[in-house]
């Protein structure tokens, strides 16, 4: 991608008014991100959105050259990348979620980023997470548990944050894996901009993950800590993951809105019990209940996830003109019809697993067939 292009990206994201579902119409009206600067399609904006994309304002302007400088002066032996959503290098997992980002802010290791294959390889992942104020037993779990299934050659994807997130990135550096392939040791999944590292006391740890992992955000740089953004990144974290392991979390925890997360995305959770006495416990004994699996060993995660496949990779949506419906999406329009119609729906009446669906549904999206509605529904739509 050059820098006209990639420029057009960025500015694209930080315009205030246009958010993802916006974000996607355009490029798929347009075919790309500087052409939608050039065409402006007014139908798909409202007059305070035209207004806003052809605005540039000094804060943006401001923005987009520390952007550019970020990327150009990395330090020696890292490498900064944006990756958009059009971009071959984009996750395979997240294109299979319902509201994946537009583009994400990544940081990793040169040698990560020197190959043909994409940045993140379809190995397995496991996303782990939990308290932010574990016990001690919590927290030994956590550590214990991400140095084994790293060994056997997980990637570990956390949040970064205070207590089990930690703990599940230490451990997953700390192991010694002999896999070939296996990818990055960890994934760190930020609530901030690349260069706001939050908690502050993380700082020494983010450097170790940017140089045996990766550390990634959707977030612009410069964004601070603010509280809405976390449960926003979750869903990265679950999405990046073919599970998600609950060391420990209360009844009232991000942790729970992450594992909701994943089930919705078709990806497996699992939660480690623990005493009937410790608040910490209780948000993973109401998993366990609602069906997430019991798991005592780390085997036990390793025996489910290798019952199923590794990701493939896959072509990224297509940001260009709308081609004709392959006769896969032409049997997937017809399941759908012209009503609004949610995912477990649409799963009964095509047999595909959800995560398939998902991708087939972002795909249709970007080529202007389907629209998401709120609620998690989508409807067909007519084209003249």
């Amino acid at each position: 991608m050059d820098s006209v292009e990639l420029s057009a990206w960025l500015r694209l994201s930080l315009t205030p008014g246009i958010n993802r579902t916006v974000a996607r119409r355009l490029l798929a009206q347009c075919g790309s991100a500087s052409a939608v600067f050039e065409q402006l399609p007014t139908a798909l904006l409202t007059p305070a959105q035209t207004t806003a994309l052809r605005t540039l304002s000094a804060q943006q302007q401001q923005t987009l050259q520390a952007t550019q400088q970020w990327l150009q002066s990395p330090p020696a032996g890292l490498v900064h990348a944006v990756i958009t959503l059009g971009d071959a290098r984009y996750p395979v997992g997240l294109l299979e979620t319902a509201d994946p980002p537009l583009l994400l802010y990544v940081a990793g290791a040169a040698e990560m980023f020197s190959g043909a294959g994409p940045v993140f390889p379809p190995q397995q992942a496991l996303a782990m997470v939990g308290s932010r104020n574990p016990t001690a037993q919590g927290a030994i779990d956590a550590l214990a548990f991400a140095r084994e299934l790293r060994a056997a050659g997980l990637s570990i994807v956390s949040g970064m944050a205070l207590g089990i997130d930690a703990a599940a990135h230490t451990g997953a550096l700390e192991a010694d894996c002999a896999v070939p392939g296996a990818g990055p040791a960890t994934i760190a999944v930020l609530g901030t901009g690349l260069d706001q590292i939050y908690p502050r006391r993380h700082e020494a740890l983010a450097q170790r993950i940017a140089r045996q992992g990766l550390l990634v955000s959707e977030y612009p740089l410069g964004t601070p800590p603010l509280a809405a953004h976390f449960p926003q990144r979750n869903r990265i974290i679950a999405g990046l993951a073919q599970g998600t392991l609950v060391v420990e979390a209360a009844l009232a925890s991000g942790s729970l809105i992450t594992a909701r997360l994943a089930v919705e995305q078709g990806r497996e959770v699992f939660a480690i019990p623990g005493s009937i006495h410790a608040p910490q416990s209780r948000g993973c004994h109401a998993l366990i209940r609602q069906g997430a699996k019991l798991v005592e060993t780390a085997q036990d995660v390793l025996d489910e996830l290798q019952g199923l496949p590794l990701r493939q990779p896959v072509p990224p949506p297509r940001v260009t003109a709308p081609p004709p419906a392959s006769p896969v999406h032409g049997g997937l329009l017809s399941a759908l019809g012209f009503g609004p119609l949610g995912l477990d729906e649409l799963v009964a009446r095509t047999g595909w697993d959800a995560a398939h669906l998902q991708a087939a549904l972002l795909e249709l999206e970007l080529a202007g067939r389907v629209a998401r509605l709120p609620g998690g529904l989508f409807q067909r739509l007519e084209r003249g």
